[in-house]
């Protein structure tokens, strides 16, 4: 039996009949930009995340700028940002005309390096920092992050892109974040049909600029405090995850099931399955195994032969990407996530897998090391 790294096609009973009927009525009335489905998902992300303001917007990348530019930073100023993390988080500083600054991570919990963060503060200066939540949790050290970013003056972005559905403590991860941002892209826990973004923040004057920037900075609408660009979340992307809100809790509690099941049955091999945070309830985003970077390349080999798919996130750090180096500030450190993409791989993990197909992948990953 073949398994596929991501299957997004196994909805709900009822789901596609519903949606189908969604875009005839979105159409008939020309709904297409603002309106109801984009309020309801705004106030249902306002109480679900814990905050006091969602802007829905775009996308993931533009939820970055939007946040960056929200909170005061733009040409010239300095942003760390961590080595291991997607493209759009580095990108995005570039394209608010800031200067990005590199810090590793760590190897427990893949998430940026507390005291080089420290370390880089107080060496760059920088007017802020993006705190990416990894791989479906964030790091140990969340609150020391938030309290010296609080204490120095500086802006903390937390790029929440995959972690929607994170708790820790029992609140959402997004709650008593300065700033923070999700990714609806169709791949995440939460996704829409397309692309599409929020930021939250419960700061009002953040929440202004935001709402501004994203609609061309506009304060009516042929007046323009601010430039901005047309960020706007189209009502179809809306009204898709409307739909999808209240299957969500059955699709992450299958997401976390099936992390458990690898964490259980592969525990005894001689790989690490990366484990969430003590206080943290995982979103089921994404399996991480650390193998051995040497035997690597034949375990990718025997999965491809095996047919189980299967994913490296992230194969390379940012400050070694052909692009990075025309805008490359500094870097603190880097070794660990140099070591981390030679050795990351990730099992298929995706809602309502079935107990053979999840017994097909250990299967395969056994087979291997037996």
């Amino acid at each position: 039996m073949s398994v596929p790294f991501i299957e997004l096609k196994r909805f709900e009973d009822g789901f596609l009949d519903s949606w189908n009927a969604k875009i005839k009525e979105l159409s008939e009335n020309t709904r297409f930009i603002g309106g109801p489905e984009i309020e309801n998902l705004e106030a249902a992300l306002r109480q679900e995340c814990e905050v006091g303001h969602a802007i829905g917007c775009a996308n993931g990348t533009d939820a970055l700028q939007l946040a960056l530019r929200g909170a005061g930073v733009g040409r010239g100023d300095l942003v760390l940002v961590p080595d291991l993390t997607f493209w759009a988080t580095f990108e995005a500083v570039v394209n608010v005309g800031a200067d990005p600054i590199t810090v590793d991570v760590v190897e427990e919990d893949l998430q940026m390096d507390f005291d080089l963060f420290c370390k880089a503060c107080k060496e760059y200066k920088p007017k802020a920092a993006i705190l990416v939540h990894l791989y479906g949790w964030g790091s140990a050290r969340l609150e020391e992050f938030r309290g010296f970013a609080r204490e120095n003056g500086i802006a903390l972005i937390e790029d929440g892109a995959q972690s929607y559905g994170v708790t820790r403590g029992g609140k959402s991860i997004y709650s008593g974040a300065q700033v923070s941002t999700i990714s609806f892209y169709p791949a995440k826990v939460f996704g829409a049909a397309g692309d599409a973004g929020a930021v939250l923040t419960s700061d009002e004057s953040i929440a202004h600029r935001v709402r501004s920037l994203e609609n061309h900075g506009r304060t009516t609408h042929y007046s323009y405090g601010l430039v901005g660009w047309n960020s706007r979340m189209d009502s179809f992307q809306a009204a898709y995850l409307n739909l999808s809100h209240p299957h969500l809790g059955a699709r992450l509690e299958s997401r976390r099931k099936s992390a458990n099941v690898y964490r259980e049955k592969l525990k005894d091999l001689p790989l690490r399955v990366v484990d969430v945070p003590s206080g943290y309830v995982e979103n089921g985003y994404l399996n991480v195994l650390i193998v051995d970077q040497e035997k690597r390349p034949a375990l990718e080999a025997h999965l491809k032969e095996e047919g189980i798919g299967f994913g490296i996130v992230y194969p390379g750090p940012m400050s070694v990407q052909d692009a990075s180096s025309e805008y490359l500030k500094g870097k603190v450190g880097g070794q660990t996530a140099e070591k981390i993409c030679k050795s990351v791989l990730n099992l298929p993990l995706f809602p309502y897998m079935k107990d053979e197909e999840l017994d097909e992948v250990v299967g395969a990953v056994r087979g291997f090391f037996s």
